[in-house]
């Protein structure tokens, strides 16, 4: 098993010229967990793995691994010397090296014993089902399989933290969801440290442990991938986590600790909300997603469909309220025929997340609460 190493950054900024593309981001990643850096191109997130990675300097800040502090003010360890494994999106093989070779290059250039190199390739090659592919070349290989090869070739080197840049968006659709599981499976055989770096939301719901996600530079939230998913902190995570559509509503009353009846688009409907969320409130948001509303024979409000795509377990409607034509929302419909364009519906709200309050104007700059498995648990 490899010896995983925690990671934390604080205030970690980078800049390049007069622009900020990291901007005092503070987060801690315990040692052998999965995380993801999830956001939008040019949100920062590439550039803050590779200051883990250390292809490039902190213009402020810290970063520990570990109790070692590896960038600072006047700390800049070398990446060769950070026990570090990268896996890029472009696999990085040598095409005129074998499989075997390409694994255990790194292996030959620490100067090991070559019995020692043996074995590790071999064992690196078992972890990720490519055993008997030793003499093949990378040029005889799928793109799954050379993700694969890549990945060996950072199970050899036993590195305490795993960074991956992307390593699934040059492949098909089937492939990214085989690879999925060989990343989970990597993650459970060796222990190690990892952060991956996508802007999939699927990819980072189905693999990581925690997720961060950025944009702007910043760090928005961390959370679990259920927890960030079924009750973000802020507007911006829950737009952009699962396409969240954000309206405004009235609490009229409290249901239970985590349930309010609210007033909203016209209609009345039980949601859920943090427990210390106010009983009464003229106004609050609302976060509704596509599988939180549904089709009903009476109540809700009067839609239009505006468009409809059969998805095959279910068809995605997309309606416009008649009361309010600017605003639409997506919808899930269950059936196996999809909504007719130009049709009038009844939509009913099922589900529905109230956002917590926002920050106060005193405390308007505080970072959100990071969450992490220990607090989680308290």
């Amino acid at each position: 098993m490899i010896s995983p190493a925690s990671i934390r950054f604080t205030a970690a900024t980078k800049r390049f010229a007069d622009a900020e593309v990291v901007s005092s981001v503070s987060l801690d990643i315990p040692a052998g967990e999965f995380t993801a850096l999830l956001g939008p191109s040019g949100c920062g997130k590439t550039t803050l793995l590779r200051m883990i990675a250390g292809f490039e300097t902190m213009s402020e800040g810290t970063l520990h691994f570990g109790d070692r502090l590896v960038a600072g003010a006047a700390t800049h360890v070398p990446p060769e010397d950070r026990g570090v494994a990268i896996v890029f999106q472009s696999y990085a093989l040598w095409p005129h090296m074998s499989v075997g070779e390409n694994v255990g290059y790194p292996l030959r250039v620490r100067g090991l014993p070559r019995a020692e190199q043996k074995a590790r390739i071999a064992e690196a090659l078992l972890a990720v089902d490519l055993e008997g592919f030793e003499a093949r070349r990378p040029a005889d290989l799928s793109g799954g399989q050379r993700q694969r090869v890549a990945l060996a070739r950072c199970f050899a080197m036993e590195p305490s933290i795993v960074l991956l840049d992307e390593p699934l968006a040059n492949l098909d659709v089937h492939l990214r969801a085989s690879m999925e599981e060989t990343f989970r499976q990597f993650h459970r055989r060796t222990g190690a440290t990892m952060v991956y770096v996508t802007h999939d939301q699927a990819e980072a719901m189905a693999m990581a442990d925690r997720i961060a996600v950025m944009q702007k530079g910043r760090l928005l939230e961390v959370a679990a991938p259920a927890e960030l998913y079924a009750r973000p902190r802020t507007e911006a995570v829950a737009r952009f986590v699962g396409n969240g559509r954000i309206v405004e509503c009235r609490i009229a009353e409290r249901v239970d600790e985590g349930r309010r009846r609210v007033e909203v688009l016209g209609t009345s409907a039980v949601v859920r909300s943090t427990p210390d969320a106010p009983a009464r409130a003229e106004t609050a948001r609302l976060c509704l997603r596509a599988e939180g509303l549904a089709l009903a024979e009476t109540g809700g409000f009067e839609a239009r469909v505006l468009a409809s795509t059969f998805k095959g377990a279910y068809s995605l409607l997309v309606v416009e309220l008649l009361a309010a034509p600017a605003l639409s929302l997506s919808l899930s419909l269950h059936a196996p025929t999809p909504g007719v364009i130009g049709s009038i519906v009844r939509v009913a709200i099922t589900d529905g997340w109230i956002l917590p309050l926002p920050p106060s104007a005193g405390a308007a700059r505080q970072p959100v609460p990071v969450s992490t498995p220990e607090s989680a648990d308290a």
